[in-house]
């Protein structure tokens, strides 16, 4: 959530509102009448309704060119909710309220933008070893980075720190004596 939000009256200029945008670096802007949020202005927005009809920015009011009303939710909302309300409503954006405040607004990209960091974060996780959700909660995988290890499991890859790690791995999992023993019958076969 951008708890930065720019709110302006919506007697303001789209050419305003562009420029704070610009400045808070936002996607979008809430139009409001007297301290209530009635609005919300997009560059979307701004691009079709008023850039590709050939309208002036600095003599449209954003009141002219705001979707309304505005969707928002409650700050306890889930990601599932904020993602739910945007493809219902076809929007990209939802304000966030508590009560009469804005505390900010999700976007769509956002939302992805954190998914994609928890990803990495879980993919440098794997990598050093620690266990890391692959596919679903439920499905725990451990990883390795195998260049650490000098010997490897010739059954299942696995790798091993010591000779006798994996022969106690041979003899648990693949049920014969290890080849680090001396059994190496199989090996021929």
């Amino acid at each position: 959530m951008k708890p930065d939000v720019v709110i302006l009256e919506s007697d303001a200029s789209v050419d305003e509102a562009t420029k704070m945008m610009r400045e808070k670096n936002s996607r979008s802007v809430l139009v409001s009448k007297r301290g209530e949020v009635i609005g919300i202005v997009s560059k979307t927005d701004i691009l079709f309704k008023v850039i590709s009809q050939n309208g002036n920015p600095s003599k449209v009011k954003l009141r002219e060119i705001m979707t309304c009303p505005v969707l928002a939710l409650g700050p306890g909302s889930t990601i599932k909710e904020a993602l739910a309300v945007m493809d219902k409503h076809g929007i990209r954006q939802v304000m966030v309220h508590a009560y009469a405040a804005v505390l900010g607004v999700v976007t769509r990209e956002d939302i992805y933008q954190s998914m994609e960091t928890l990803s990495m974060a879980s993919e440098d996780t794997a990598i050093s070893g620690t266990p890391a959700c692959i596919i679903n909660t439920k499905a725990i995988a451990y990883m390795k980075d195998l260049s650490k290890f000098s010997i490897v499991c010739p059954y299942c890859q696995s790798p091993f720190d010591t000779k006798d790690g994996l022969s106690k791995h041979i003899d648990r999992l693949h049920g014969e004596s290890g080849i680090l023993e001396g059994d190496v019958r199989h090996l021929f076969e």
